[in-house]
């Protein structure tokens, strides 16, 4: 429950204390630009201090983040993931909540200075929408949630504060000069229309970046990562910790793409050959690491069979305590055998009375809704047929009979309007990213 609620709080504020994209585009620039500093490859420091271990508080153009303000923003960050971190991870995520607070306040100060205000009414209205969200007629019981975890009510509304101001200075001072064309817009459709059929892929990123004197302690640190990936940790809250990539702003997702995109041989061959979710990596790419997660992958303009809505009848039995595994085999046997005569839906409840089997009728359901190692099963099934038993003697062993399936039809894609909005989206975050840098390069920041 504690991933799933601390989850949905995060995306109803929008997690803008949380979005640090700007953050991996500086990095990257970084690499990019090291020559032109003039830089040595072996740097001699002066002193033995470690940034990273002293006390994470700043002043930033005079307003104070407390130690407390940290805290609270890594119980977020920790709920969401629901596993321990390690003392070293540990200060890497409470480096980046820093960073993340920075530019949270900068955002805030500069719809100030435009005298753009976000008034308390507005952040207790969000809240209050989002703990009706999530805990139904007792609002208050997220008080006492955030409470628990080792966070607060007031961190989260100050999160809501800082998306709600940033908003209302980009929908000001931005979005009224963003111009898209109705060339651009149909150029688009055109491409769209001629990739019609074609696969695309919805992707998840890590970017760690990396000089050939870093490339093995990056690579470590990608593994440790990928291995806290597979024990459960959250993906989306990682590439928003860690990737240095400028999709880290939306929890690593790169959106709907086709695989020449990646604009890179060796990412595409691995892409090409994921299923929905899976993970891999570290992938050596040049310049750092790469970790992928697919998401999904459809085919442009064309209906996802997995949409189709089916009408299953699921067909049961269990074992009682005590069943030897000789005598539960044999009960599986009969059960397969008698499955097989089946004729059709109509003669499921009786075939079934006879095998002592239990039917449950389900109705509206799509394939995607169902495990993965059912759905391209399913998907062979003609109406009547059932998918072989699965199942365990503990469990029960069943099987999945289908009486109807209503196919998607063929997908239409997105028209003029929504292309015209998704492109104005893309602009914005674009000039977004860059007013935020420059707020970085002006702001008075004094660490503690």
């Amino acid at each position: 429950m504690t991933a799933n609620i601390i989850s949905r709080l995060l995306s109803a504020a929008a997690a803008a204390g949380l979005a640090t994209a700007p953050i991996a585009g500086q990095a990257q620039d970084a690499m990019a630009q090291g020559d032109l500093l003039g830089l040595p490859s072996d740097l001699s420091m002066l002193t033995n201090s470690d940034p990273n271990k002293r006390v994470a508080t700043a002043v930033v153009n005079g307003f104070v983040i407390t130690q407390t303000d940290i805290d609270q923003r890594v119980a977020l960050l920790l709920a969401a993931n629901e596993r321990p971190v390690s003392e070293q991870e540990m200060v890497r995520v409470r480096m980046q909540v820093l960073r993340n607070l920075i530019d949270e306040t900068l955002q805030i100060q500069a719809a100030l200075s435009q005298e753009i205000e976000v008034s308390q009414a507005e952040v207790d209205q969000t809240y209050a929408r989002v703990a009706a969200q999530n805990f139904g007629q007792e609002p208050g019981k997220m008080d006492d949630y955030l409470t628990s975890i080792g966070s607060s009510p007031a961190a989260l509304k100050r999160q809501i504060t800082g998306e709600l101001a940033w908003n209302n200075l980009l929908r000001r001072n931005v979005a009224p000069f963003v111009n898209i064309s109705t060339d651009e817009v149909n150029e688009m459709i055109e491409r769209m229309e001629a990739s019609r059929g074609t696969e695309e892929y919805r992707l998840g990123e890590i970017y760690l970046s990396a000089t050939p004197e870093t490339s093995s302690a990056v690579e470590d640190n990608a593994r440790k990562i990928v291995e806290q990936l597979r024990q459960g940790g959250s993906f989306v809250a990682y590439a928003r910790q860690f990737s240095e990539a400028s999709t880290a702003a939306v929890g690593g997702d790169l959106g709907w793409i086709q695989l020449p995109q990646l604009k890179n041989e060796q990412l595409e061959q691995v892409a090409s050959e994921m299923t929905p979710g899976q993970l891999v990596g570290p992938i050596a790419i040049p310049g750092g690491y790469s970790i992928l997660y697919l998401i999904d992958r459809r085919q442009v303009l064309m209906a996802d069979p997995r949409d189709a809505v089916l009408s299953l009848k699921q067909i049961q039995i269990g074992f009682d305590p005590g069943t030897t595994e000789a005598a539960a085999q044999q009960r599986v046997a009969r059960f397969t055998e008698g499955v097989q005569k089946i004729r059709g839906c109509g003669d499921a409840e009786n075939v079934a009375a006879e095998l002592g089997a239990n039917v449950v009728t389900n109705d509206q359901i799509r394939v995607r809704a169902l495990p993965e190692q059912l759905q391209n099963i399913i998907l062979q099934l003609q109406v009547g047929q059932s998918t072989p038993p699965f199942g365990s003697f503990e469990e029960g062993v069943r099987v999945l009979m289908l009486c109807g399936r209503d196919d998607p039809k063929s997908a239409a894609g997105p028209d003029f309007n929504q292309i015209m909005g998704q492109l104005e989206e893309d602009r914005i975050e674009k000039r977004a990213q860059r007013y935020l840098r420059d707020l970085r390069n002006d702001a008075y920041i004094e660490y503690n």
